[in-house]
């Protein structure tokens, strides 16, 4: 019986920039090694460090490592990426991040069922402090043990009794689950099915996506080079590729899984309050790009009905004896005036500059 999408030909893009992550990135790439669905290639693109691409290529003799040719940051890095990729489809993948082993099966299978999908975008769970470390993970990986997530998930099939569950750590019990894009991670109020953008971390377009959108800004989305969190590049790609083809697809599909590390200094409130701010300045810039009313529609719908859901849940949950919900509904009414004041203070600088 073939498999959906066994004749998709996907080309992983990885970004690289520093040495800290070296064993986030190698375990990035032995997840993407152990795929299911065999990657056609593995590209990994290193932003403008002449060491760590000398030591990445000496380190990974099979995969194509590439030094970013455009602007620096993680827009030149993916764009570097994607003109060198081969394959029908390009998924990209965070060098802090690992794959289960049907992340590729599940994007193939997407693109097999509609001609007209052109973006499919995975799930993204969080690996909170306390979880396995990358090298673990490699190593598991490298002993044939297929990464599982926690059993109970109704989204995934389970793998093999030899599987290594990986176990996601402590999250903050002040965190809240509607705010989890601020760590990369999938938030509660995404469903399954069409999209008006996937998250970039856990992406993949078809290589005729850049032909019609071309490639991702480099106005816009994060530098190593700039400390503020800025983001966002790969919602103007998607919101310009739907506006330039109005008949494409773009998929929010839960079964293409990977793990995303969370850092300790990602897990204090400075960083939430300085994440969120950082979004409403990126939201501006896309608005300014795109048009306010494609730009914001998904962060209306977010703000006016799931966070305030989220808000009353956090207080039932305290009333019912769970004293962290205050503060996860002080958090998510935190979390909208930040990334809503950065959003104003984004827009009167965009109409200064225009």
């Amino acid at each position: 019986m073939t498999t959906p999408g066994a004749g998709t030909g996907i080309s992983v893009v990885i970004c690289a920039f520093t040495d800290k992550r070296w064993d986030d990135v190698l375990a990035a790439v032995e997840s993407v090694r152990r795929q299911r669905h065999p990657a056609h290639e593995i590209i990994l693109s290193v932003d403008h460090n002449t060491e760590l691409y000398r030591r990445l290529s000496e380190a990974l003799p099979d995969v194509r490592v590439v030094e970013n040719a455009e602007a620096r940051g993680l827009s030149g890095g993916k764009n570097t990426g994607v003109s060198l990729a081969e394959g029908d489809v390009v998924a990209f993948l965070d060098d802090d991040a690992v794959a289960a082993p049907g992340w590729l099966a599940a994007f193939a299978a997407a693109y097999a069922a509609d001609p007209k999908v052109l973006g499919v975008g995975g799930r993204t769970l969080s690996l909170w402090p306390g979880s396995p470390g990358s090298a673990e993970l490699r190593t598991h990986l490298e002993k044939g043990r297929p990464l599982r997530i926690q059993t109970g998930d109704p989204h995934l099939h389970p793998d093999s009794a030899e599987a290594f569950t990986v176990q996601t750590g402590k999250r903050p019990r002040w965190f809240p689950d509607e705010f989890e894009w601020t760590v990369g991670g999938t938030y509660r109020g995404m469903l399954p099915g069409p999209v008006r953008n996937v998250l970039g971390g856990n992406a993949s377009f078809r290589k005729e996506a850049f032909e019609v959108a071309g490639g991702f800004s480099s106005d816009i989305g994060r530098t190593h080079a700039i400390d503020r969190p800025l983001g966002c590049e790969e919602t103007e790609f998607c919101i310009r590729l739907g506006q330039r083809r109005p008949d494409a697809v773009q998929l929010f599909e839960p079964e293409a899984v990977i793990w995303h590390r969370v850092p300790v200094e990602r897990t204090r409130f400075a960083y939430y309050r300085s994440r969120c701010y950082a979004e409403g300045l990126s939201k501006a810039l896309v608005a300014s790009m795109v048009g306010s009313q494609d730009g914001l529609s998904n962060e209306r719908a977010h703000a006016f009905k799931t966070l305030p859901k989220g808000a009353l849940r956090g207080v039932g949950e305290a009333v019912r004896g769970d004293v962290a919900g205050l503060g996860r509904a002080a958090a998510i009414t935190a979390g909208l005036g930040f990334t809503a004041t950065g959003y104003l203070v984004g827009r009167r600088a965009v109409r200064k500059g225009g």
